[in-house]
């Protein structure tokens, strides 16, 4: 219950914070993980991710004053956080489908999108199969790509990556550089708090680097490897989201500070087979 508490004072900081520029890292700092992880946990529970949610109440919050006020659209806009009187209408406009200016109108039609509060839900009694393992470091030798630290501007960057290593002959060249007792090809999300984020796509290799190519060491870690199968992306996608929002909250564990692994153990997008790898780490008095 702990993990849920932490997520329910994140919630009450955003709200108190609305009108103020919202740091990221301060909230990873209140739930007790990385920026990354906050971010794709946050998303996987609340069904929208951080930023949207931090505008929608910004957004209902806007519209409220707009109505019950006197104040100009530009005081508003500034109120919260826009400095730029077109930026504040589109994003007002995306969220009520009206201008800041139509919402003073009497009568005008806006859009509430309250508060979010955390708990735990089980929703079937489907089995997890997983494990948890101590792994030594190891070294991938795969293709990489800068990440944003505001995640839902990746979710184009990564499939974009599959699709052309699948289609441009690097899958292959990387399959025959697998010479270690890890098989399979690696989604490895590296975003930790020092460095900038990057996602690889690579495989697990002693050898030295070909041109091209780009290599990045896991470090030593304890992993809850988490086993799936089914199409993709959908059933990947749907393992992570139970993971966290159900196995992590009660596990006995938390997120360490290190990379999320994909491992996809067959080529068939249909009938795949595959890991999720995510470090963890024992909880005080656990």
């Amino acid at each position: 219950m702990e993990w849920i508490e932490r997520l329910n004072s994140v919630i009450n900081y955003i709200e108190e914070h609305l009108e103020d520029e919202i740091n990221y890292e301060q909230l990873a700092k209140i739930a007790c993980c990385s920026t990354y992880h906050f971010q794709r946990m946050f998303s996987y529970m609340a069904n929208v991710p951080l930023a949207e949610y931090i505008r929608r109440r910004r957004m209902t919050m806007a519209a409220v004053d707009l109505q019950n006020s006197n104040e100009k659209v530009i005081d508003i806009a500034l109120k919260y956080g826009y400095n730029s009187p077109t930026a504040f209408n589109r994003a007002f406009k995306n969220i009520h489908g009206i201008t800041p200016s139509e919402a003073k109108t009497k009568g005008a039609l806006i859009k509430a999108f309250p508060l979010i509060s955390f708990k735990i839900t089980i929703k079937e009694d489907v089995e997890m199969n997983y494990k948890i393992e101590k792994k030594d470091s190891f070294k991938i030798i795969g293709v990489a790509q800068p990440l944003y630290k505001e995640i839902e501007k990746n979710f184009k960057i990564v499939p974009q990556m599959w699709q052309k290593v699948a289609t441009n002959g690097t899958v292959e060249k990387l399959v025959s550089m697998m010479n270690t007792e890890l098989k399979g090809i690696l989604g490895v999300s590296a975003c930790n708090e020092e460095d900038e984020w990057r996602y690889y796509i690579g495989v697990a290799s002693d050898k030295p680097i070909d041109e091209g190519f780009e290599e990045y060491i896991v470090p030593e870690l304890t992993w809850a490897i988490f086993y799936g199968e089914g199409s993709m992306p959908h059933s990947i996608q749907e393992l992570e989201k139970r993971i966290v929002a159900e196995w992590l909250p009660t596990s006995g564990y938390e997120y360490a500070n290190g990379p999320d692994i994909e491992l996809y153990l067959s080529p068939d997008p249909q009938n795949a087979k595959f890991e999720v790898w995510i470090p963890v780490v024992k909880k005080p008095n656990n």
